[in-house]
């Protein structure tokens, strides 16, 4: 390593690697964009204490990639880092840990004489020379003006299936031409402001051509853009054949990356699965199980105390089972859409049992009784006193977010060039809320509300969303009310960012520290939960507040305020009356940033699915609400 030069650049969160900027992702520095690099780059050689466990997210990981056999994910790995590498910079072990990053866009501009032209140009030094301050790491032009620094030209080109690549400056500015005065000429970017449209001059320095950005936006401009190259530059491939649009789109928009992720609750083991469940989840500690030997072996030690709640000869024969259908697995029988793991079944099965199951290291929960006023709305409320989540990144798409239910809709791009027995993961711990509506009030309010016209507007809103979708187009004939979540679920997720934004303005919370799971089920399987949990590493989700507030009389007074609070909002009456109608195609009725909106972060779905009028009355239609008239503020 050379002694003005270091590797690092900068620091990320674990779960910034997973939902802001991960494998694939462009990472926006002080100075210049990186690029996090694919699996192959990465490495954890010589560290310990990387994997997770989690057998439940393991199994979902497998099937939502349809990987079997020998190709199954087997580890779920944090993020490479060691300790120290802080407080002794230098240290060149601690310097080669870390996530790989690669610069991109790759092509430069000067910030004083506008020189625009590749990072390989000899133009150009990177300075990294503080092992103290990676942050500062930069380009600087050697030009006349002393060394001025060199961002990164923020035009990339991204297509619908997920490829990135570089602007094609240099063809762009000669129209799709060669250069005739040099064959790798260097060009300046003139950025000349403006507040209608981007009004960026390239100009070749060689032979004098000019041309405008603007002759690449927008529809009229994707004439001028060269086909889609196929490339994939965090893997270094390119695929051959790519029949998409180019896009031309600004480094670091938000749609330039959406992570595909998978979050499971650890519960407790022999308490939420049958035996072939427990087996397929549980499996890489299982699968030597194959006789009554092995079996006493094994349920005699504490960690698999668990398998004594079990027949052995059933679970040996769950085990045979098992591995027939692994080996017996044929590529054909992986070809179809792929099917959503159901990960809530299990958390809701645990979450709602009576009596509660005995705690772990990693659940713990605990009933409170209900308060007097909110009986005829909560069937049950509990505190779940401890809790780990799981996380793991299975991919990304580009310019349409992958959705949950409907996997098909947007086109997944790889982690890696080849197969790899892992995905990045990273756990958080803290404590939680859940609380169970009444499945009766639930029941009669869904009937009443299937024919209202409100509920009807946020059907056909949905529809239209996926009909306009621009990943749709390539998947053909579909039903447009696929993943429809259901009228129950409108309900419940409003309720849950109700008790958010109540709880971080009440009780001091960030709502971006606290998560939900809303347990909605479908027709053939009801379900009526909320679960509002800290979600994020640090001593706020840890040290008791949250459970607390399940406790009387906070959690009335929490409850009633939400509800208080959601009858009136800064923005009505616009937000009051707002819904969906053709052909607008947003999903959302009667909530904005001032009353139902949380962090992004914090809701499963984008905030999305959200109208509060479902909850309180708003001078419309009182029937459609579902709090019992005595909560009503």
């Amino acid at each position: 390593m050379s002694a003005n030069y270091y590797r690092r650049v900068g620091a990320a969160r674990p779960s910034h690697l997973m939902y802001t900027a991960g494998v694939g992702a462009l990472i926006d520095l002080p100075n210049f964009s990186v690029l996090v690099k694919g699996l192959e780059s990465w490495s954890h050689s010589g560290l310990t204490d990387y994997v997770i466990d989690e057998p439940r997210l393991r199994t979902a990981v497998n099937r939502s990639l349809q990987l079997y056999g020998a190709a199954q994910i087997n580890e779920l790995r944090s993020a490479p880092w060691v300790e120290g590498a802080d407080s002794s910079p230098k240290d060149a072990a601690a310097q080669a840990v870390g996530v790989p990053v690669t610069p991109f866009p790759q092509w430069l501009r000067c910030t004083a004489c506008n020189l625009l032209a590749p990072i390989d140009a000899e133009a150009f030094t990177f300075v990294n020379n503080n092992p103290r301050t990676p942050h500062e790491a930069k380009f600087v032009h050697d030009c006349k003006r002393g060394k001025p620094l060199a961002v990164a030209a923020r035009f990339t080109l991204v297509c619908i299936t997920g490829h990135l690549d570089e602007f094609p400056y240099v063809p762009f500015v000669h129209h799709g031409n060669a250069c005739s005065k040099a064959p790798r000429p260097l060009l300046r970017m003139k950025d000349h402001g403006g507040n209608q449209a981007a009004n960026v001059t390239l100009e070749c320095v060689a032979c004098g051509e000019q041309r405008n950005i603007r002759d690449a936006m927008g529809e009229r401009g994707r004439r001028n853009l060269p086909a889609c190259r196929g490339r994939h530059p965090h893997l270094g491939t390119y695929e051959a054949g790519c029949a998409e649009e180019a896009t031309l789109m600004v480094a670091g928009a938000s749609n330039q990356w959406f992570p595909m992720t998978l979050s499971a609750l650890a519960l407790p083991p022999g308490k939420n699965a049958d035996l072939a469940e427990l087996v397929e989840e549980r499996w890489a500690e299982l699968q030597n199980v194959t006789s009554r030997v092995v079996f006493d072996a094994f349920a005699g030690t504490p960690v698999y105390a668990y398998l004594k709640e079990y027949d052995a000869e059933a679970l040996i024969a769950a085990v045979q089972a098992h591995q027939d259908r692994l080996t017996g697995k044929k590529a054909e029988d992986t070809a179809g859409p792929v099917t959503p793991p159901d990960l809530l079944s299990p958390e809701w099965a645990v979450l709602s049992s009576s009596p509660v199951p005995d705690a772990t290291d990693d659940f713990a929960l605990e009933e409170v009784t209900v308060p007097d006023r909110l009986k005829d709305l909560f069937a049950d409320v509990r505190q779940v006193q401890r809790l780990r989540e799981a996380r793991a990144l299975i991919g990304f798409t580009r310019l349409d977010a992958p959705d949950p239910e409907s996997p098909e809709i947007a086109t997944p791009v790889r982690l890696s060039r080849t197969s790899q027995n892992w995905v990045p993961a990273s756990e958080v711990r803290g404590e939680g809320i859940f609380l169970r509506v009444r499945e009766e009030l639930m029941a009669e309010w869904e009937e009443r509300m299937r024919k209202s016209p409100a509920m009807q507007a946020h059907r056909e809103a949905f529809a239209r969303f996926r009909t306009n979708r621009k990943s749709d187009r390539l998947h053909g004939p579909f039903d447009p009310m696929r993943g429809w979540p259901g009228e129950r679920y409108l309900a419940l997720h409003s309720l849950s960012h109700l008790l958010i934004r109540t709880i971080s303005l009440e009780c001091g919370y960030s709502s971006a520290s606290l998560g939900e799971r809303i347990y909605a089920g479908d027709e053939d399987n009801p379900r009526t939960g909320i679960l509002i949990y800290t979600a994020v590493p640090d001593s706020e989700g840890t040290l008791g507040g949250l459970v607390s507030l399940a406790e009387d009389p906070h959690f009335e007074r929490i409850v009633r305020r939400a509800l208080r609070d959601a009858s009136r909002c800064s923005s009505d009456p616009l937000c009051a009356e707002r819904l969906p109608h053709e052909p607008a195609d947003y999903l959302h009725g009667a909530a904005c940033h001032v009353c139902l909106f949380v962090s992004e972060t914090t809701c499963e779905r984008g905030n999305r699915f959200l109208d509060r009028r479902f909850l309180v009355p708003l001078g419309d239609e009182t029937d459609q609400v579902l709090t019992p008239i005595s909560l009503r503020p």
